[in-house]
């Protein structure tokens, strides 16, 4: 057994740091794509699929694993070992993680079922509540604490950053404990995905407040209510799409009875909705999560493959290739000598005692009798990849100052912190859950959630 691991561990090593001496080297082949990017992103690939698939034999997901890709792979530098460095700076891999993050908030939604979320009823919506109003709140006066130069919407932001809830992660735990049916579980994962709907319009809000601020537009009363509107009018005017206008259209094409049909069409719709999005000031990953909630499902029964697969089944190959280079890019920006840092350890850690203090008392909010509270406390603490898309959208955030410089709203420090909080929450969920609910003996085999949904 030790041969067989010491043989993986080798074959890893060539197989990851030889192609980084050929990226290392560069250079044009006259034919103009530049051959390097192609080994940057077989790099990223093998790495990322390595680690995942290691992060999963101990029962973690496989997202962490391709942040600790990224992270190596951006810290091989310190070892004087430079040959990763153009992956961090390369436009073509960066275009493709992006694109990545906007392809998995469009896969997000399409798991969001509206009609389900309002069956579970009036305990999950104050559960994701509390859930979020606590941990912006607190997170806002932490980020006051320990960045107390930075301007007031970085603070905000920082706020905003730790508030959703990664229901993948908890999906996946509670299925694998067979409680997947018990009211509890139903509880949170309503709550979940009201969280982060709540989570992704206080981001548009924050980033359109960014947006006026940068464009030299007062921040005055009316302006925030106009955004926070623009916010909301532009997720309930997607619903409102998705539910009278979508049916009639994809039932007037459903002749043509093809699946590459199906995923072009939705994927041209994902990349529409994101623009348009941006054109009202608001996130392109909200205008990705809006087209998902635009095609439901339902829209896809006349198809005949849609008896067989749902399109998340179809849109499964671009998301396991697309979102681990999002995930492994970001794990590139993460300076392992910030953790040096005791100011950095410090505010890493206070965040993430208020990220989860702050989640294990929207608990309280569980209406009715014989509720294990503590257990949805629990289920809401991971913050996993959904903390990580918003700190790399923050970090791309820039804000003027009043002397004329350019002020990062996430800076190296903080986004360190971030990261911190994140695997931190994600990986004592596992165990907390299992103690609070235990495992069920009479439990069924339930597919378990692959990994990338918040």
């Amino acid at each position: 057994m030790k041969k067989r691991t010491a043989f993986i561990a080798v074959f890893a090593a060539i197989v990851v740091l030889l192609p980084l001496n050929i990226l290392a080297a560069g250079g044009e082949n006259g034919h103009g794509l530049d051959p390097t990017v192609l080994v940057g992103v077989a790099v990223i690939l093998i790495a990322s699929t390595m680690t995942g698939e290691v992060f999963e034999k101990f029962g973690q997901p496989a997202v962490l694993g391709e942040l600790v890709a990224g992270i190596v792979l951006g810290n091989l530098v310190l070892l004087s070992f430079p040959y990763a460095e153009p992956l961090k700076t390369n436009e073509i891999i960066g275009a493709l993680a992006q694109i990545g993050v906007i392809v998995l908030l469009f896969e997000v939604g399409l798991e969001t079922n509206l009609r389900e979320m309002m069956k579970v009823g009036t305990s999950s919506l104050i559960v994701a509540i509390i859930g979020v109003v606590g941990p912006f709140f607190l997170g806002w006066a932490a980020a006051y604490l320990f960045v107390p130069e930075g301007p007031t919407l970085s603070h905000i932001f920082i706020g905003a950053m730790i508030t959703a809830t990664s229901i993948g992660i908890t999906a996946r735990v509670l299925s694998d404990l067979g409680h997947i049916h018990r009211r509890e579980a139903r509880i949170i994962l309503g709550a979940a995905v009201i969280d982060d709907i709540l989570a992704l319009l206080l981001f548009g809000i924050v980033g359109s407040a960014i947006d006026s601020a940068n464009t030299g537009k007062d921040l005055d009363f009316a302006r925030f209510v106009i955004i926070i509107l623009t916010a909301f009018g532009f997720l309930f005017a997607a619903i409102l799409i998705g539910r009278f206008v979508m049916p009639a259209v994809f039932r007037s094409i459903s002749y043509l009875e093809s699946a590459s049909f199906v995923v072009g069409i939705s994927i041209a719709i994902c990349f529409f909705t994101a623009f348009f999005a941006t054109k009202v000031g608001l996130a392109a990953i909200i205008g990705a999560f809006a087209a998902g909630l635009i095609l439901d499902e339902v829209h896809f029964k006349h198809f005949i493959d849609h008896r067989k697969h749902h399109l998340e089944d179809f849109l499964k190959p671009l998301t396991g290739f697309l979102a681990p280079i999002f995930f492994v890019w970001v794990g590139l920006s993460v300076d392992l000598s910030a953790f040096g840092k005791p100011h950095v350890l410090l505010f890493g850690g206070v965040l993430t005692v208020i990220a989860v203090f702050s989640k294990l008392i929207c608990g309280i909010g569980a209406l009715g009798r014989g509720i294990n509270r503590l257990a949805i406390g629990f289920g809401m603490i991971p913050r996993g990849e959904v903390g990580l898309i918003f700190a790399s959208l923050g970090a791309a955030l820039t804000l003027k100052g009043p002397d004329g410089t350019i002020l990062r709203i996430v800076d190296a420090d903080t986004f360190s912190a971030i990261v911190i909080l994140s695997l931190v929450t994600t990986i004592i969920t596992p165990p907390l859950l299992k103690w609070s609910l235990g495992e069920d003996p009479h439990k069924t085999q339930a597919d378990p959630s692959t990994g990338y949904f918040v």
